[in-house]
């Protein structure tokens, strides 16, 4: 049977939104390892559904399509963001650690 993941991507260090980081995707798991190319150096596998990214608005699209095509998933549950609430005074506070 085929192994996918279910996640929701997490913001990269490059963007300051949050615009990518909404939907669902499902991965397929890498099926074969990966070969060096001994002339060019170049990296490539013999399985295609490697480069497979499938989007959904909801966690619960992405099952369905799992079990629906009988594919065993994996879901990747995202971390809660924690948002400290800052105050523009607390950089000339007397008790601000430097």
């Amino acid at each position: 049977m085929t192994e996918v993941c279910i996640y929701k991507p997490s913001k990269t260090a490059m963007q300051s939104g949050y615009n990518n980081t909404r939907r669902w995707v499902l991965e397929f798991e890498p099926g074969a390892p990966k070969v060096t190319d001994p002339l060019m150096g170049w990296i490539g596998s013999a399985d295609t559904l490697d480069q497979v990214r499938l989007r959904f608005g909801s966690k619960e699209e992405a099952i369905a399509f799992a079990n629906k095509h009988g594919l065993n998933y994996r879901v990747q549950e995202p971390r809660t963001r924690r948002i400290r609430p800052k105050s523009y005074a607390e950089n000339f506070s007397f008790r601000r650690r430097i």
